[in-house]
């Protein structure tokens, strides 16, 4: 993942081996099936076709996939409207689903965090997390010559979706509003909320433009909100 290269990069010494620990965890050869449920479990919920192009299989076998996880009732299917037309069906681990992860992943991510926080003062902990928003941005920095505001923002969704996020956005008026749909970090930021600093700075630096934050899953919102005005630099 882009984000725990760019945490990895700027940690102290005495912290990698435990970054080094988790990544071994993560790099263990996975079958299909069980990239279906680890990328359920990252997005929270996904359609046949978004699964087949995270997992790379054709949309035929993601299904034939699916139907075996929900008649074991690992997986269940609902419909949502998005928009004019069908509602589309998405799809989302359920309880026995999630119940096959391991936490050690949780686990060993809080305790890194824990012991940067107890280690560093939290000026450099927020620090460490612009820059490492900075850091990914320098990376786009020749593709996003020339593009407009909109088509900077299609390269954030493309961006964040990478990371496990469900992004859309949409323009209102002279504002447009961001939408991470769901979070694959919520467990760790409601311990260390710091981590959400990454996003925000992200999208102000990726759009050259401020990016308020005006809805919060840590608030109890049912999503994270950001709202970017269009006639910011005039």
């Amino acid at each position: 993942m882009v984000y725990w290269q760019k945490l990895k990069n700027h940690a102290h010494p005495i912290v990698i081996r435990h970054m080094d620990a988790i990544t071994n965890l993560d790099n263990q050869n996975q079958t299909t099936r069980q990239r279906v449920l680890k990328t359920l479990l990252l997005r929270q919920s996904c359609t046949v076709n978004e699964l087949a192009e995270a997992v790379e299989i054709n949309p035929i076998s993601v299904r034939h996939h699916l139907n075996k996880l929900e008649a074991e009732g690992l997986v269940h299917s609902y419909e949502e409207r998005h928009g004019v037309g069908r509602p589309r069906r998405l799809y989302r681990l359920t309880e026995s689903g999630r119940e096959l992860f391991p936490t050690r992943y949780l686990r060993l991510t809080t305790r890194l965090l824990s012991q940067l926080k107890d280690q560093l003062p939290s000026t450099m902990i927020n620090q460490l997390f612009a820059q490492m928003a900075k850091d990914i941005a320098a990376d786009y920095e020749e593709s996003l010559r020339g593009l407009s505001l909109e088509e900077r923002l299609d390269l954030i969704k493309r961006l964040l979706s990478q990371e496990g996020f469900s992004v859309d956005w949409e323009k209102q008026g002279n504002e447009y509003l961001i939408r991470e749909i769901n979070c694959p970090y919520l467990q760790v930021s409601q311990a260390h909320p710091e981590v959400c600093a990454v996003d925000q700075t992200l999208i102000s630096t990726l759009l050259s433009l401020p990016a308020e934050k005006v809805r919060c899953v840590l608030n109890g919102d049912s999503h994270c909100t950001y709202i970017v005005s269009s006639q910011a630099k005039e």
